[in-house]
């Protein structure tokens, strides 16, 4: 079979999916759950980000701009929900002042629309009635959407363009041969033109199968979610954000209303147990034997086993992840975490030193392209991520 195969049936594949498909090419999706966007793509927090992290000049701050962009004008041409919500980024004291110029600084750098600093706590409140900080960056068009509704609306359109969607339909191998890819499945062999991985949490795994080097290895981190009583919305009117830990490629304990109006708060990042662990009890002794021997994993735990320790213990504790919250929205309560709504998994990537890697990263084995690193902002960027990949990957 001539035509390109697509592992993985996230928001990011079917994005590259549905680019190749609306140029004639014939595209076959594989993806081993029985629907798409099972993970990571319907397990985060629904944010649309405008770019204020992101290292200026990296693949995460080109790509998240122009992939706000085309987002906001996807769901528009699909009549998809889009709420421009705005988020604000506060510092607690004056401790928080230098990582929030910081943020400052990137977000100018990466040209956020309508990017604001905010030096006076009355002002704070003018956006965000409830919160409690020194100083504050407003993002006014951050948004929420639902990326699953995205990722279906996806779908359908790779089978409008021709192309195919296999769900329930895992690979079990790839070869590499002469001219093309030989792709294996519980039920099937095919061959391809070229392939292309995203399957993120699983993309080390499958990267290996074509000879690619083990390193980056996946390291997933759960986040847990809590919903904020409906009777207490009122305390959060968008986003609120704490001043990340410049230190971790995650953003904190914050409060997003979500594009349906229900208010969450989260997530934490604990290191999971199964590269799907979506609960404590979701243990996989592969996955967690695999991360201990990685030569990264001591490095990594010299360096940041009090993080680790603070993160699984408001975990395991309420009273510890209500603190984190309520920092800056004092009138919280803990019983106004009513419920634990879930959890995401994020495909973290991470080398041989212990080095997390903070940027996007894609390999070239022959003709197979894995997306090696596609965490958060990757569903925001997904549009612009798979511009990217055509265009530098499979010309």
């Amino acid at each position: 079979m001539s035509g390109s195969a697509v592992v993985g049936g996230g928001i990011v594949g079917l994005a590259i999916a549905r680019l190749l498909a609306s140029r004639g090419e014939r595209v076959e999706v594989f993806e081993k759950e029985s629907r798409v966007a099972a993970h990571q793509t319907s397990h985060n927090s629904g944010v649309v980000h405008a770019g204020l992290y992101y290292a200026p000049g990296s693949l995460k701050a080109e790509l998240c701009a122009s992939g706000r962009r085309s987002m906001r004008e996807y769901c528009e041409q699909k009549a998809l929900p889009y709420r421009e919500l705005g988020k604000l980024v506060v510092a607690v004291d004056d401790t928080e002042l230098a990582a929030l110029g910081e943020i400052e600084r990137r977000a100018t750098l990466n040209g956020v629309p309508g990017l604001r600093r905010i030096n006076d706590p009355a002002a704070i409140r003018e956006i965000e009635p409830h919160a409690a900080g020194v100083a504050a960056v407003h993002s006014p068009h951050t948004a929420a959407v639902d990326y699953a509704a995205v990722a279906e609306a996806m779908a359908q359109d790779v089978r409008d363009s021709g192309g195919s969607i296999r769900l329930s339909t895992p690979v079990t191998g790839l070869r590499r041969e002469a001219g093309g890819v030989h792709v294996s499945t519980p039920s099937s062999d095919s061959r391809f033109d070229r392939v292309v991985v995203c399957a993120g949490l699983q993309s080390d795994l499958i990267a290996k199968m074509i000879g690619a080097d083990p390193s980056p290895r996946i390291l997933p981190f759960r986040g847990e979610y809590w919903e904020l009583a409906p009777e207490r919305g009122h305390l959060v009117r968008g986003m609120l954000y704490p001043v990340p830990d410049p230190r971790f490629p995650f953003l904190g304990v914050h409060f997003t209303r979500g594009v349906y109006d229900s208010v969450h708060v989260g997530p934490n990042a604990v290191p999971a147990l199964a590269r799907e662990g979506y609960r404590w009890r979701n243990l996989s002794i592969r996955d967690t034997w695999g991360s201990l021997v990685w030569p990264g994993a001591a490095p990594l735990a010299k360096k940041h086993w009090r993080m680790g320790l603070d993160e699984i213990s408001a975990s395991l504790f309420k009273p510890l992840y209500f603190r984190k919250a309520r920092r800056f929205i004092p009138e919280l309560r803990q019983s106004d975490l009513t419920t634990k709504i879930g959890a995401g998994v994020r495909a973290q990537a991470w080398g041989r030193g212990g080095e997390l890697l903070d940027d996007f990263a894609v390999d070239q084995v022959g003709a197979v392209t894995v997306l090696r690193n596609a965490p958060s902002p990757a569903a925001t960027s997904s549009i612009a991520i798979a511009d990217y990949v055509v265009r530098n990957y499979l010309r």
